[in-house]
């Protein structure tokens, strides 16, 4: 069983940055992938960043791309997605997830935080 918590989220101006952290506590950090999902109102859940076990290997949804970076420390159980030049539209609530899987596969993802409101002002 692993259990995720989200933290950094909040209001931010548009072109503004925030940083959001995910912290892991069971099971075995270091052998998931992670990833960073957001649900906007009306939308369906968007996976926009993912990391290997290993963090060797990431993945990024084009919305986000040269935007928002995913990195993660195995010493600290942690994953964190630095989100730079925001835009109102990347207002959603993020959440972080784990995957002994293949990380582009959203219904492969096991463990799911409760999430994080992100809101970007115009």
């Amino acid at each position: 069983q692993v259990h995720l918590v989200e933290s950094g989220g909040g209001l931010v101006q548009a072109g503004g940055s925030l940083r959001l952290s995910c912290a892991a506590s069971g099971g075995t950090f270091s052998r998931y992938s992670m990833g960073w999902f957001r649900q906007a109102p009306g939308k369906e859940r968007e996976l926009i960043a993912a990391i290997k076990w290993s963090g060797g290997s990431t993945y990024y949804a084009d919305s986000v791309k040269g935007r928002f970076t995913i990195s993660r420390d195995n010493a600290k159980k942690s994953v964190y997605l630095q989100m730079n030049s925001l835009k109102p539209e990347d207002t959603a609530v993020y959440s972080c997830a784990s995957t002994t899987q293949a990380m582009g596969i959203t219904a492969l993802y096991d463990y799911w935080g409760q999430g994080t409101q992100v809101t970007v002002s115009s």
